[in-house]
């Protein structure tokens, strides 16, 4: 489960609970700097979001996928190893070493390329101060963004992955467009279900645009887009930080995880039946 920008594993535990009583082995795990994971930067160490993804990102799946291979000795037969990403535990997959080889299958919860172009309205002013002044303007100030500019669970971001967003957002194609990562980037190599989930209350972080953005980098996947309402739900809002919300669970998560499983026959053979 790769987490959003600068938000602890713990916001997942609830739809992790909800994954293992499906009969899924789950991993969530803090980005270096953040929640449980704060003292392994050490004084004057700085990382990037970049790091997030390549180091990171990296070693959740090696641990992930070597789980996997010892599971399935054990159980006879293969099983399957889907990623689930929200937000930037979603856009920066294509970054992460081993992905298009050990991953099945990929869900993506406002998962977006989050350049402020395609943003709309007032969100998209929005956007443009948020990206090319405010986290600028934080991390002179402060040494860092803090978690409470960021969205109602994050913690305080580390100066550098701070400016690497605030460059990202600012450059046409976000990630796409950062020549340094041309090398890097895998997106295209990938060829497993992709659905991709946006939220139509999601004005701040996720437009449609955005999601249909990342979707056009997956050029060898079965991706398909979905798109969830708050009135689907029966509730009033559910916007970038409502989908894993546990009230809202029972009604959402079946239709994240359904349409995929469908897709990658692996994921039937779980470790255990729900």
């Amino acid at each position: 489960m790769g987490a959003a920008t600068a938000v602890p594993a713990g916001y997942y535990r609830h739809f992790a609970e909800w994954l293992a009583g499906r009969g899924y082995a789950v991993l969530t795990f803090d980005y270096r700097g953040i929640a449980a994971s704060r003292d392994a930067l050490r004084h004057g160490e700085d990382v990037r979001l970049r790091d997030w993804a390549r180091l990171d990102m990296a070693a959740a799946l090696h641990a992930a996928d070597r789980y996997r291979k010892l599971a399935q000795h054990a159980a006879g037969h293969p099983l399957g190893l889907l990623w689930v990403g929200h937000s930037l535990g979603g856009n920066a997959v294509g970054l992460v070493p081993g992905f298009a080889d050990k991953v099945d299958a990929f869900v993506g919860m406002a998962a977006q390329v989050a350049y402020f172009g395609h943003w709309s309205g007032w969100a998209r002013v929005q956007a443009w101060v948020f990206f090319h002044a405010m986290l600028p303007g934080l991390v002179r100030l402060l040494g860092h963004a803090p978690g409470r500019v960021l969205g109602p669970r994050a913690q305080d971001l580390p100066a550098g992955a701070a400016l690497e967003w605030a460059a990202w957002g600012r450059t046409p194609g976000f990630l796409f467009g950062d020549p340094s990562l041309q090398r890097e980037r895998a997106y295209h190599e990938f060829t497993g279900p992709v659905h991709l989930w946006s939220i139509s209350d999601d004005h701040l972080f996720g437009p449609a645009a955005a999601v249909d953005a990342l979707a056009a980098q997956f050029k060898a996947a079965a991706v398909e887009r979905h798109v969830v309402a708050p009135q689907d739900l029966g509730v009033k809002r559910i916007e970038h930080f409502g989908p894993f919300r546990r009230d809202l669970g029972e009604r959402l998560w079946p239709r994240l995880l359904t349409p995929i499983e469908a897709a990658t026959p692996r994921l039937a053979a779980r470790l255990h039946s729900a």
